[in-house]
């Protein structure tokens, strides 16, 4: 009997080995498609209208509250100061607000989400973002945001530099 329990281990090693894992792009995948769902369905829960795609490939949806006025256009060294309220899209619970603060930003240092739908509005417009995780912080969390985190951010935007 003894001499039957180190192949049968063996076999056992080698299956385990031959199971395979999820890769980084199945992973990235995957939450998308999970981050998508919590979108739409929030959509339709909600009965938001107005909302759009920042284009058919992108899983940001965005609702210009406010168009603003002005001509300005936007680059990745583009400044922008800014009022923003971010929640989380799943519980609603506020995890961000600026209040009276209006922090500046240049364009290509805020989240990838930020940077496809704000050149939506112009100086003194408003809009409403809903962002996928890998739109905004991803795997990665961040005070009171958890990792792959669907957000519902509120954006005033003050000015316009560049």
């Amino acid at each position: 009997m003894k001499g039957w329990l180190l192949p049968i281990l063996l076999i056992c090693i080698l299956f385990t080995a031959c199971v395979k894992t999820q890769g980084p792009l199945e992973a990235y995948k995957a939450q998308a498609a999970i981050d998508d769902k919590i979108v739409a369905q929030y959509i339709a829960a909600h009965n938001l209208t107005g909302v759009k795609k920042v284009s058919d490939t992108c899983g940001v949806r965005y609702i210009v509250l406010d168009p603003g006025t002005g001509t300005d256009i936007f680059t990745s060294s583009t400044q922008i100061t800014v009022g923003d309220t971010c929640r989380l899209l799943t519980t609603g619970d506020t995890v961000s607000k600026t209040n009276q603060f209006h922090p500046s930003y240049v364009m290509g240092q805020v989240l990838l989400g930020w940077q496809l739908a704000i050149p939506n509005i112009k100086r003194g417009g408003r809009i409403r973002m809903l962002l996928p995780s890998r739109y905004a912080y991803g795997p990665s969390s961040q005070q009171n945001i958890p990792q792959n985190a669907v957000l519902d951010f509120t954006v005033q935007l003050y000015d316009i530099m560049n």
